[in-house]
């Protein structure tokens, strides 16, 4: 009897989804449902990208899961239109923020969030599953600070947890892949060196945050994950394209300085025109993303290393450019996180 109760325990059945609608929550839906679960996604009746998905389209994106529709920054809406009273195993939140902008990531990567915990604890679940973010191990950004602070609400909660923290995701790092086929330079900033990553694909990381559910080692734990092979910086992700177009290397070299001048200025002149807070926010992120690699932070050294952030997968960022060079960037677009 103690076996039967502890895999039923481990094998949650029935699942609620919040964020389904997102560049990552879109696969991790359907990598659910290939698995098996019973499968509820919330979204608003018009998501992704410009919110231009309508909903009969979303069902059709999130094929096997039941579609239910409503607000995630209202409590009372999650209770009503998602839970609707019932119970649920686990609860995945897939919920970012859309910019980064100040009142955006707390509304979003906090409360929204926040909120989804709270109606995990209604509906009875004993296990929420976290996409975070692995930039949030050095806090110097809005959207970092919302994001943590729900991340230690969540390991107080007393239910069951897991906070997966990505690395780059593919897209984003595809910004200047079409800008590269028209013959224009890939823009780096110092000598292209200065950050580096190991980036995920969205369906690998749709199967790490899935391994969750069932696998013991991955709960109760903060999870740094990156794709397979070894890092690979910005100047490397500019000589693959190149190479993969057959076209000889060509790069415009910024210098990251030049935030130390933009930053300052919109940061004062937010303090006298409030609508430019989050112009002075996207300044900071540019900076931050432009000179920091998305890698684990070494205790000891207080370095990224790319030696002790885990890897996971088989999609590389080679078999992913070949695909988008030959087929286009639909499904990636950035929308308001397009920095090129």
């Amino acid at each position: 009897m103690n076996t039967s109760s502890h895999s039923q325990a481990v094998t949650p059945k029935r699942l609620f989804v919040v964020g389904a609608t997102g560049y990552i929550g879109k696969f991790v839906v359907r990598e659910l449902v290939s698995r098996g679960y019973e499968v509820v996604s919330f979204a608003r009746e018009r998501s992704g990208v410009g919110a231009m998905t309508k909903a009969d389209e979303l069902r059709v994106q999130l094929k096997g899961s039941e579609v239910r529709f409503g607000d995630v920054s209202s409590l009372d809406s999650l209770l009503q239109s998602g839970i609707r009273g019932e119970h649920f195993d686990v609860v995945v939140s897939c919920l970012t923020s859309r910019n980064g902008g100040v009142k955006d990531s707390w509304n979003i990567d906090y409360q929204a969030t926040r909120n989804a915990l709270d109606a995990a604890k209604e509906a009875g679940a004993g296990h929420f599953v976290l996409l975070s973010a692995i930039c949030v191990q050095k806090p110097l950004l809005e959207f970092q600070r919302a994001k943590l602070k729900f991340e230690k609400e969540l390991q107080e909660s007393g239910l069951t947890w897991s906070i997966v923290r990505p690395t780059a995701f593919f897209k984003s790092i595809a910004g200047q892949v079409e800008a590269v086929k028209k013959g224009k330079p890939y823009v780096v900033f110092g000598n292209g060196a200065l950050t580096a990553c190991k980036p995920i694909s969205e369906r690998d990381l749709a199967r790490f945050i899935a391994d969750c559910l069932d696998d013991p080692s991955k709960q109760n734990r903060i999870l740094p994950i990156g794709g397979p092979g070894r890092a690979i910086t910005a100047r490397e992700q500019g000589e693959l394209l190149f190479e993969l177009l057959g076209l000889p290397p060509k790069f415009k070299n910024m210098p990251i300085q030049m935030f130390d001048v933009i930053i300052p200025v919109l940061t004062l002149l937010a303090r006298i025109f409030p609508k430019l807070e989050d112009k002075a926010e996207f300044a900071r992120i540019g900076k931050y993303y432009c000179s920091e690699s998305m890698l684990v932070l070494n205790p000891v050294t207080g370095k990224y290393d790319a030696e002790i952030t885990p890897s996971y997968g088989s999609d590389t960022l080679r078999d992913f450019y070949k695909r988008v060079l030959q087929e286009g960037l639909a499904g990636q677009e950035l929308g308001e996180h397009s920095m090129f």
